[in-house]
């Protein structure tokens, strides 16, 4: 399974499930697993993890 058809198949559950107020809570996930990636080998990671 590639990753956009699990985004596609995420769209077309909140869609048809009228699920909105799930698209936050998803977007701030991807957003802090984007942070946790790009900040692995810098040398921000330790400021960042001191965040959580």
């Amino acid at each position: 399974m590639s990753k956009l058809s699990i985004l596609k198949e995420l769209w077309d559950f909140l869609k048809i499930r009228k699920k909105w107020w799930l698209l936050p809570i998803v977007f701030v996930l991807v957003l802090l697993g984007a942070l946790v990636m790009l900040t692995q080998g810098s040398a921000v990671a330790p400021f960042v993890y001191t965040l959580f």
